[in-house]
């Protein structure tokens, strides 16, 4: 059984075509990449599976049950998680709060515990500290766990804000351009940040990326998105050499 199913997904915005009977299926522990050129509507694409938008056609489903109608927090607390293209952090919260706070949805000790110090608060507490410091050691940020989040390099921000999107213990992770802004080195670093992610929470992902790099070394698969539709699907080296792709998105040298 997939784990993420999308079917024919379409979308206007006023009289504008911005997807076209998007499909996708991504199984359980699967990486998955999305690329196109800029205003391709792969953004869009994010929006509209985790409930920013709602199709105008088409089908969404989470381990079998619809998605559709869901607003975003409801999407969040079905298993699906994401970070954004332009980062959103509160700028005066340290990266230990960031990551803490994410966990605060999930709490079960309710208000009268909170205000009387239940025997269940605290375990909860001392639970969401512990979780919370696996995710910072996950994205090699421990470091930073009492700093000021907006003092921080653009690159360490970045892992701050997966760090606090994994904080719900999401079973797919949407990452949107995850690198962007990033030195080729913090790339590099990222790739490896992403891969132990991935084998130590068994989670699937799917990205955005335009660094074709990080794509290809990462990817069991990838889709290709030109003007809301898909037009070519397929492992890294098929679509390194798909025509189409070629054409329409990585120019007319192939990816080497």
């Amino acid at each position: 059984m997939s784990l993420l199913h999308v079917k024919d997904m379409t979308h206007y915005f006023g009289g504008l075509r911005a997807v076209y009977q998007y499909h996708l299926t991504i199984a359980p522990g699967e990486i998955h990449g999305l690329i196109g050129p800029n205003g391709a509507g792969k953004t869009t694409v994010f929006n509209l599976i985790t409930g920013i938008h709602q199709p105008s056609e088409g089908t969404i489903s989470l381990q079998g049950k619809s998605l559709l109608g869901l607003r975003p927090h409801q999407v969040a607390a079905s298993g699906l998680g994401r970070t954004f293209q332009n980062m959103l952090l509160w700028r005066h919260m340290t990266v230990l709060e960031h990551v803490k706070l994410a966990h605060y949805a999930q709490i079960q000790y309710g208000l009268a515990g909170a205000f009387f110090g239940s025997r269940r608060r605290n375990a909860e507490e001392a639970r969401i500290e512990e979780n919370a410091y696996r995710l910072l050691d996950a994205f090699n940020i421990t470091r930073f766990a009492d700093q000021i989040v907006t003092f921080l390099p653009y690159g360490v921000q970045r892992r701050v804000e997966m760090a606090r999107a994994m904080a719900i213990r999401p079973k797919i992770l949407f990452l949107d351009e995850p690198t962007a802004g990033m030195t080729p080195e913090e790339l590099d670093q990222m790739i490896g940040i992403i891969r132990k992610l991935h084998d130590e929470f068994k989670v699937a992902i799917l990205l955005i990326e335009h660094r074709l790099k990080f794509v290809m070394e990462l990817c069991q698969r990838v889709q290709t998105l030109v003007f809301g539709e898909v037009i070519a699907e397929g492992t890294p080296s098929e679509i390194k050499k798909n025509p189409a792709v070629i054409e329409a998105y990585l120019g007319k040298e192939e990816v080497a």
